[in-house]
């Protein structure tokens, strides 16, 4: 039995050379770099709706602050004693009543010595509709919020409290970006009220 030596040192020449073309290395960085792209429009994307959903909780949330306000008003709220229906865009009231009271009061929720007693129910209403105006205002600056309230006349009074606002969003393509509308970018939040 003869034995042939084996070249197993790697320095001889082969039939298939092993390593990367350059061709290989551009194709592999072009799928690399396409599926970092989607990587950054989905981050995009993630990062747009956060904002959308922070602005709707925001809302939401400013919302049911002005329903306590109504519940713990029902000597105004609950006899069905406001305008209805009264808008208030930024920080003016539509309703003149409530506009000019708004204006004229100071705070109702604490006395001062020396000063007449606390606030009727309509001035309370009008205090909590102006500070809260203004607290939604602040939160959303530049947005532009119109807030409708609707009160049936009926008794248990039923109050609707819509808000309107002005979203600031993008198109993440050309399909998204031509079925845009107004509507798509005023957001109107809805709360059912029985103060």
């Amino acid at each position: 039995m003869q034995l042939i030596p084996r070249n197993d040192s790697g320095s001889g020449l082969s039939g298939g050379a092993g390593g990367f073309t350059l061709i290989e290395v551009l194709v592999a960085l072009i799928i690399t770099a396409i599926g970092l792209l989607g990587i950054a429009k989905i981050e995009a994307l993630a990062f747009a709706n956060t904002g959308s959903a922070s602005t709707r909780s925001l809302v939401a949330i400013q919302a049911a602050g002005l329903a306590s306000a109504m519940h713990a008003n029902r000597a105004y709220w609950g006899l069905g004693l406001a305008p209805s229906p009264f808008t208030i865009t930024g920080t003016v009231i539509s309703d003149a009543t409530l506009a000019a009271t708004a204006t004229l009061a100071t705070d109702c929720n604490f006395g001062t010595a020396g000063l007449a007693p606390p606030c009727t129910p309509a001035q309370l209403a009008a205090y909590d509709l102006h500070i809260w105006a203004n607290a939604l205002n602040g939160l959303l600056p530049g947005s532009n919020p119109v807030t409708t309230i609707t009160c049936a006349g009926t008794l248990p009074v039923n109050c609707t409290i819509a808000v309107t606002w002005s979203e600031k969003t993008v198109a993440l393509n050309a399909q998204a970006a031509a079925n845009t509308t107004t509507a798509t970018f005023a957001p109107t939040y809805i709360l059912y009220v029985e103060p």
